[in-house]
């Protein structure tokens, strides 16, 4: 019996080997190929390859290709620039950009200036209410109605003064006073939302060790000692750290972290969401403040040059063609507008998100400086808008986007609801200093909820570089787009009986 079943096993192993031998694979094939024909006297100097221009070579290496595109791009920009200069002549003037500044152009009393400095009464509003209910001098219901009233008028105070008052503002003015309330408002709702949280879950601790009188252990009870003494620590210490070698800052808890000085560390900060305790660096690195300074005093020269000398007549120069609907002649403004404006907009954001924020944060050891991501590489304009601007998409997702989804509702309506709270936004801080309100940037804002699927299908059908071109298309199309409709609207509502 076991004769037959070790002849069997031969058997079976022979017939896998003669299986074994009769496939070869395409590589062996090949190699095997390529031997046989350097073997022939006819000294072959052929092989298997694709162009380097398909997908299939492997090839990536394009370097030269980038330095030749950055070349001609740096000749075009040359040719346009002495092009407007001849042109339009030096319209630069620094005089103008102070004046605009400083607010020289408006109305008696610096109205922007007294209508920033009314934006503390809300703050201390929200101050007293916060106190008001840790100490549950103030009901709840009533405390949250109070706040949800303060950060509404917030938003209105704006939008009121400047219709009823707007003659007496600068265009400069009017947007600082737009762009400061906004932050103001995402600020102090953040600063509620976080607090309730702190006092739910205080009130529930305390419940909970009501509820069952529990026996105390040795340690917990030398544990409750370090934290009372950490606490006295950060009270009595001028430094707020402990008394410990390692130097370890004492925790602030609820609700310690009410009184002002937290508060209005907050609204200075570089970010939109509130903690009772920021991570914080040791000291202020001199010559990484100064370059940031100087990065900010000449962005803004760069950005105001750009913005009178280019921007400014491509968009007087597209108010005939696109009133008058000619499609060729506004398709050449559009893409002559999109290379100022697209330039200006990146020097913007570096402006702003890296010198600026970076400045803010370094003056008050605020360490965590993620105020942008790679959103050059973004396949999708998803991947876009939640990379570019950091601080707006942690304070959409920790106080929009997870609470909506928390209250029983899908993905896709909480993504809805944050897009058309950022178009609200957008639309706000255009038509109010313009006294034109136009829906433009409300309806970009939520035509990109559709173009997020076009770009998701381009990334999957034709690869990711198809969609990240999409993405770029969109940001330096769109936005000249949008300035060239909010000019035309807005020259027509003001200066109409002028042009006529």
């Amino acid at each position: 019996m076991s004769g037959e079943t070790s002849q069997s096993a031969t058997e079976e192993s022979k017939v896998r080997y003669r299986r074994t031998q009769s496939v070869t694979r395409a590589e062996e094939i090949t190699k095997k190929e390529s031997e046989q024909r350097k073997s022939q006297p006819d000294k072959p100097c052929h092989r298997p390859r694709d162009s380097l221009f398909s997908w299939s070579s492997g090839f990536d290496n394009f370097t030269g290709l980038v330095n030749w595109g950055f070349l001609l791009l740096t000749m075009g920009g040359i040719r346009l620039v002495l092009e407007n200069f001849i042109k339009y002549g030096i319209r630069v003037d620094p005089v103008q950009w102070f004046t605009v500044l400083t607010g020289k152009g408006e109305g008696e009393g610096y109205p922007s200036v007294l209508l920033v400095s009314y934006a503390l009464v809300p703050v201390m509003i929200c101050l007293m209410m916060e106190r008001g209910l840790a100490s549950e001098i103030i009901p709840d219901s009533a405390g949250m109605a109070v706040h949800i009233i303060n950060i509404i008028v917030l938003v209105l105070i704006p939008m009121v003064v400047i219709h009823v008052k707007g003659h007496i503002f600068s265009l400069v003015g009017a947007m600082t006073v737009c762009f400061i309330y906004c932050i103001l408002f995402l600020k102090l709702w953040s600063y509620v939302q976080v607090n309730l949280w702190c006092r739910v879950e205080k009130r529930q601790h305390r419940h909970s060790r009501s509820g069952r009188r529990q026996s105390i252990t040795i340690a917990q009870l030398q544990n409750g000692r370090d934290q009372e003494h950490e606490r006295g620590g950060s009270n009595g210490s001028a430094t707020g750290y402990c008394n410990d070698k390692d130097k370890v800052p004492a925790l602030v808890h609820y609700p310690d972290n009410l009184h002002p000085a937290d508060l209005f560390y907050f609204l200075l900060a570089p970010t939109l969401c509130y903690e009772l305790n920021f991570p914080k660096t040791t000291r202020i690195r001199k010559r990484f403040l100064i370059k940031r300074m100087l990065e900010v005093i000449i962005g803004v020269h760069i950005v105001m040059g750009l913005f009178q000398q280019w921007m400014i007549p491509s968009v007087r120069n597209s108010l005939v063609p696109f009133s008058n609907m000619d499609l060729t002649k506004t398709a050449e403004r559009l893409l002559k507008l999109a290379i100022p404006n697209h330039l200006m907009w990146l020097c913007f954001f570096y402006l702003t998100f890296h010198s600026f924020l970076n400045l803010m944060g370094e003056l008050l050891h605020f360490a965590d400086r993620n105020f942008y991501s790679d959103w050059w590489n973004a396949n999708n304009i998803d991947t876009f808008w939640r990379t570019w601007n950091m601080p707006v998409h942690k304070w959409c997702v920790r106080h929009l986007y997870i609470p909506v989804v928390e209250l029983g509702y899908s993905k896709v309506s909480a993504s809805v609801i944050v897009f058309f709270f950022s178009a609200f936004f957008h639309e706000y801080l255009v038509s109010v200093p313009l006294k034109t309100f136009k829906v433009w940037a409300f309806t970009g804002m939520m035509a990109q909820i559709p173009l997020s699927f076009v770009a998701k299908h381009m990334e999957t059908t034709y690869g990711p570089r198809w969609g990240n071109m999409l993405v770029w298309a969109s940001i330096i199309l769109g936005q000249p787009l949008a300035i060239m409709m909010y000019y035309h609207d807005y020259v027509i509502t003001n200066y109409n009986d002028v042009l006529v």
